[in-house]
């Protein structure tokens, strides 16, 4: 009996190997392509990783030699150069406006945040924050526009609604308009979410109006 088993268990073992090499034969290739997937995408990210790594050095090494110019014009036409994506574009195009102002060219300071408020490919925040400094600036905008781009970032749980409440209650003054620029003074000096210079600049301005102060600051 123990030969009849061992030949049996002989068999069987052979039977095995036969179809475990069948089916390496047949499905082999899947386990191999596996393994080549996996290196290869494994490959591919640290490529991706390390090209897009030399791309932003690229970018930032070429913002900080436009931003070494001395000259405004130079330094302007230096950043007009420097391409970007996404958030890199939004912070290179502020620069720029920003450069084109301190050139006394507040038309072509505003014509650069207006197309970066538009582009679609930056995060909201930073489209929010271009219309807000093309609104500040003015250049070739008319107040109404002004003022509806400011009454638009003054919604609530808008990131720069404060600091367009504060720009609003100045338009107000230059209109003549000393209660409604108080009454929005006022609810900013209340407002929780308001930073400490928000408050002294607000304060500041209704004692040159000769106006009162909320009560909760006259308390402290």
């Amino acid at each position: 009996m123990s030969d009849t088993d061992s030949f049996i268990n002989e068999v069987t073992e052979e039977v095995r190997r036969d179809r475990l090499y069948g089916l390496m034969k047949r499905y082999g290739w899947i386990a191999i392509l596996g393994v080549v997937l996996l290196v290869g995408g494994a490959a591919w990210i640290e490529y991706t990783k390390a090209r897009d790594m030399a791309a932003a050095q690229a970018k930032g090494d070429a913002v900080l030699a436009a931003l070494e110019e001395d000259d405004p014009a130079a330094r302007a036409t230096a950043l007009a150069q420097v391409e970007g994506q996404g958030p890199a574009s939004a912070v290179v195009d502020l620069l720029e406006a920003a450069t084109q102002l301190e050139n006394d060219e507040a038309v072509t300071a505003t014509q650069t945040l207006q197309a970066l408020a538009l582009n679609g490919d930056v995060p909201q925040v930073y489209r929010d924050l271009a219309s807000f400094k093309a609104a500040v600036i003015g250049g070739e905008l008319d107040m109404a526009t002004r003022r509806q781009t400011l009454e638009n970032l003054a919604s609530p749980g808008q990131p720069f609604s404060l600091l367009a409440q504060e720009q609003l209650a100045l338009m107000d003054l230059a209109d003549g308009d000393s209660d409604a620029a108080v009454a929005k003074l006022t609810a900013l000096i209340e407002d929780a979410g308001a930073t400490r210079g928000l408050r002294d600049r607000a304060q500041t301005l209704m004692v040159a109006l000769g106006a009162p102060l909320p009560d909760t600051i006259q308390s402290e």
